[in-house]
C-alpha cells in the first residue's frame, strides 16, 4: 500500500539520524587515524566550492563534467571528480594510472612492460602519472555517501584527483589502455577579457584562482598573451559573467579589474565588385573624384615597389640581392572551411614534414593519418578547379598563420620544388640556390598572415602566390657559401684571425671563394680579393640576408593584399529565440538594430510560440539578452552559440567616386560604415593610427539660441 505523509516523514527522520551517526563515527575515526584524505582536504580547503573536472575512470572511466561539493565533515571544500566505471571494480586506496587525453600507448609501452602496475617504480612517461584513489562517493543529490568499492557501469565521485587531472583523464590499472577522447562542447570560447588584480600584491592569488577556474570549468580557456596580460576566453556574455563572479568570490577571493571584451575579427580579400554603392555598373558612369582618388592610392605605395594592374607586387630586398613577386587571390569558401576543419591534421602534417626534413628517426606513420591526409588532398583538388588553380594543390608551400591556418602559400617559379605533401611519398632532397632561404620566405608569409594591414588581425581565406624569386650573383654566393661552410671551416678560422669582424654570411662567401681558388690553384691579386670582400660587406650592412628576405616577403604580402578589395570578417553567433506572436515585432526590431539577420521562423506545433533562428555578430551581442527581455517583458528568451565567420559586405575604405554616389551619399559620405566602425575600434584598442576628424570648420560653429 502507498505510505501516508506521516510514515514518509517518520522514515525521513530515521534516515537523517542514521546518516548523522555515520558521519559522527567516520569523523571520529578520521581524527584518530589522521588519514591522508584529511591532509589533502586541508591543502585544497580554501579553493572554494569547486566544480571538480571530468575524469574518466576504470578500469577505464569517462569523466564528464565537474561537480562542486561541500564536505560537511570539516566544512572545507575540494574538487570531486565525476566519473563512470567502464570495466572492473574501483576500490578505495587503490593505486592507479592517470592517462591524459594526449597519452599514446604506442609511444610509451616500449619504456614500460605491459604487465607493470602503478605500485612499481616506473620511468617518466609523458601524459601519464600515478595516484591513489583517496575517497569514493555515491552522488546522492547534494549529499555524498562514502563507498569502499564501485563495480562497472556506475557513476561515482572521486576525491583527491585535483593535483593529477586538469579537465579530463582516463584512469586505468594498465598503461596499455588507450585514453578516451576528451569531451567536445558545442559552445566554442570566443569572447576574451584581460584580467588583473586591483592591488598588484594580489597577483599570486589571482594566478592561483585562474588555475582553479580553468580546472573547474570545462569550457573556459585561461592563457597569458605575449604582452603579459592574463586572459580569460569564454563562450559568451553570460558565461563570462559567471566566470568572473566565481573568480572573485570562490577561487581568487580578490578584487579584480576586467578589460572591455576583446572581440576577434579576421581580414580577407574579395573579388572586385561589378556594381558600385548605388547599384550602377562600374565603368559606365562619369567619374568625378577619380584624380583625387588615384592620387591617394599612389601615396599609399612607397617607392621601389611595383604594382601592376593585376595586383602583382614586385619588391627587392634592401641590399638588392633578391627580388620577389607576390600575388594575392581570395580562396573559395569551401576551401577555407575545409582548412579550418582540418587544422589539427595540417599541424600533424607539418610535424611529420619537419621530422623528415631534419632526417630524424620517426616511428611508422599511422596509416589512418595517411588516409586522412590523402582525403584532404583529394577534397582540395575537387574544390580548387579551373584555369587559375591548375596544379595549385601540388604547389602548396605552406599554410598559415602558425603553419595550420586557413591561408595558403603557393610557389609558381622555375627551379624549385617543395611540397607540404612530402609525408605521402618519397622525399627527394632538393639541391638548388633557393634551398637555404626558403624557410625565410615561409616565415615572412606566417608573419603576414598573423597580422593583416587593416587592423593587425589574422588573415582568413587568402592565397599568396610567389610568381618570381630572383637572386643576384652575390645572393646565390651567399647560398652556396652556407652550403660549403662545412668543408671550409679551417679556411674560415684562418680568415677570421686576419680580418676585421664581419657578417657571418660575408665570411662564408669569402672563405668559399678562397677554397675554390685554392682548388683551382689560380692566384688572385689582393686588390681584387679586398674589393670583392668590400662589395659583400656593403651588401650585408642591412643585416643577415635571411632576415631581409623575411621582412621583404612580409611587406610584399601586405601590399599584395592592399592591391585587392579588402574586407573584414566578423565572428557570428547562431541565435535561437522563442517568443509569442504578440512580441514578434519587438524581437525583429532588436535584431535589426544589432545587425542581426533572420534565417528562419516557424511555429511550434500545438502552441502559440514561434521559434526564430537568426545570426548575430558577436561584437553586437553584449547586452542583447537583457535588451530583448526588457523590450518583450520577458516573453522572449535568446540562446546564443558561436557558429562561423562571415564577411562584412561593406568596404571599410570606401569613398564616393562617381556623380551618382555624390548625389546619394553627399561629399563626405559620413553615413555609418559598419566595417569602418569595427576597424577603427580595433585600431584604437591596439594603439594604431586612426584617421578621424574630431572638429571640422571650427570657426563656423556658433550657438543657435538667441541672446536675451
Amino acid at each position: 500500500r502507498p505510505l501516508t505523509q506521516e510514515e514518509i516523514a517518520h522514515r525521513r527522520e530515521l534516515a537523517k539520524r542514521r546518516h548523522a551517526e555515520k558521519l559522527a563515527a567516520s569523523q571520529g575515526k578520521e581524527m584518530s587515524d589522521k588519514l591522508p584524505s584529511e591532509n589533502s582536504s586541508e591543502v585544497t580547503g580554501d579553493t572554494g566550492d569547486t566544480k571538480g573536472e571530468g575524469q574518466q575512470l576504470t578500469g577505464q572511466a569517462e569523466i564528464v563534467t565537474s561537480k562542486a561539493v561541500q564536505q560537511e565533515a570539516d566544512n572545507k571544500e575540494s574538487f570531486i571528480a565525476f566519473a563512470r566505471v567502464f570495466s572492473g571494480v574501483v576500490q578505495r586506496g587503490q593505486k592507479i594510472f592517470v592517462l591524459g587525453p594526449k597519452y599514446d600507448p604506442a609511444e610509451s609501452l616500449h619504456k614500460l612492460s605491459s604487465q607493470c602496475s602503478a605500485t612499481d617504480d616506473l620511468p617518466l612517461v609523458p601524459h601519464m602519472t600515478c595516484c591513489t584513489l583517496e575517497n569514493l562517493y555515491l552522488l546522492m543529490g547534494r549529499e555524498l555517501e562514502d563507498l569502499q568499492e564501485v563495480p562497472a557501469g556506475n557513476v561515482l565521485g572521486i576525491g583527491g584527483l585535483q593535483d593529477f587531472v586538469l579537465k579530463s583523464a582516463t584512469l586505468s590499472t594498465s598503461p596499455a589502455c588507450p585514453p578516451f577522447t576528451p569531451l567536445n562542447f558545442e559552445a566554442t570560447p570566443i569572447v576574451r577579457v584581460a584580467v588583473e588584480p586591483k592591488h598588484p600584491s594580489d597577483m599570486p592569488q589571482l594566478v592561483r584562482g585562474m588555475k582553479l577556474l580553468n580546472q573547474a570549468d570545462p569550457c573556459v580557456q585561461v592563457l597569458i598573451q605575449e604582452t603579459g596580460e592574463h586572459v580569460l576566453v569564454t563562450a559568451g556574455e553570460v558565461h563570462l559573467q559567471r566566470c568572473l563572479d566565481d573568480l572573485k568570490e570562490r577561487f581568487a577571493k580578490v578584487q579584480i579589474s576586467v578589460s572591455a571584451p576583446i572581440i576577434p575579427f579576421r581580414e580577407t580579400i574579395t573579388r572586385p565588385p561589378k556594381v558600385d554603392m548605388v547599384n550602377e555598373e562600374i565603368g559606365k558612369q562619369q567619374k568625378v573624384a577619380v584624380i583625387h582618388q588615384t592620387k591617394e592610392d599612389q601615396n599609399k605605395i612607397p617607392e621601389g615597389i611595383q604594382v601592376d594592374s593585376g595586383g602583382l607586387v614586385t619588391m627587392s630586398t634592401p641590399n638588392k640581392q633578391a627580388t620577389l613577386s607576390v600575388r594575392a587571390t581570395p580562396l573559395p569558401e569551401e576551401v577555407t572551411r575545409l582548412l579550418e576543419e582540418n587544422s589539427d591534421l595540417i599541424r600533424t602534417m607539418e610535424q611529420l614534414n619537419t621530422s623528415l626534413n631534419e632526417d630524424k628517426e620517426t616511428h611508422e606513420i599511422n596509416q589512418k593519418t595517411l588516409d586522412r591526409i590523402k582525403e584532404l588532398k583529394q577534397k582540395l583538388e575537387q574544390n580548387l578547379q579551373g584555369r587559375k588553380w591548375r596544379n595549385a594543390v601540388d604547389q602548396i608551400w605552406s599554410f598559415g598563420p602558425r603553419k595550420c591556418g586557413p591561408n595558403i602559400l603557393l610557389y609558381n617559379f622555375e627551379g624549385y620544388k617543395r611540397s607540404v605533401w612530402q609525408c605521402l611519398g618519397s622525399t627527394v632532397k632538393e639541391v638548388s640556390k633557393y634551398r637555404d632561404f626558403d624557410n625565410s620566405i615561409v616565415s615572412g608569409f606566417q608573419l603576414a598572415t598573423l597580422s593583416g594591414p587593416m587592423c593587425e588581425e589574422p588573415l582568413m581565406g587568402v592565397c599568396f602566390t610567389v610568381e618570381k624569386w630572383e637572386m643576384n650573383k652575390i645572393g646565390e654566393m651567399l647560398s652556396t657559401g652556407s652550403q660549403d661552410s662545412g668543408e671550409c671551416d679551417a679556411i674560415e678560422d684562418k680568415q677570421n684571425e686576419d680580418s676585421t669582424p664581419a657578417g657571418s654570411c660575408a665570411d662564408e662567401v669569402c672563405s668559399a671563394n678562397e677554397h675554390q681558388d685554392n682548388n683551382q690553384s689560380v692566384p688572385k691579386s689582393p686588390e681584387k680579393i679586398s674589393k670583392h670582400k668590400g662589395e659583400v660587406l656593403r651588401a650585408d650592412c642591412y643585416g643577415p640576408f635571411s632576415g631581409q628576405l623575411i621582412a621583404t616577403m612580409k611587406e610584399a604580402c601586405r601590399y599584395a593584399l592592399q592591391a585587392k578589395p579588402q574586407r573584414l570578417m566578423a565572428a557570428m553567433y547562431t541565435c535561437e529565440i522563442m517568443a509569442t506572436a504578440e512580441v514578434l515585432g519587438r524581437v525583429y526590431a532588436v535584431l535589426s538594430k544589432r545587425e542581426g539577420r533572420v534565417l528562419q521562423e516557424e511555429m511550434k506545433e500545438g502552441t502559440d510560440v514561434f521559434i526564430i533562428k537568426a545570426v548575430l555578430p558577436v561584437a553586437e551581442s553584449f547586452g542583447f539578452a537583457d535588451e530583448i527581455r526588457k523590450r518583450t517583458s520577458g516573453l522572449a528568451s535568446p540562446q546564443l552559440v558561436f557558429s562561423h565567420w562571415e564577411m562584412i559586405s561593406s568596404d571599410p575604405f570606401w569613398v564616393p567616386t562617381t556623380e551618382e554616389e555624390y548625389l546619394h551619399f553627399g561629399e563626405k559620405a559620413d553615413s555609418e560604415n559598419q566595417a569602418r566602425k569595427y576597424m577603427n575600434a580595433v585600431r584604437k584598442r591596439k594603439g594604431l593610427y586612426v584617421e578621424e576628424k574630431i572638429v571640422e570648420h571650427a570657426e563656423k560653429q556658433r550657438t543657435l539660441s538667441r541672446n536675451k
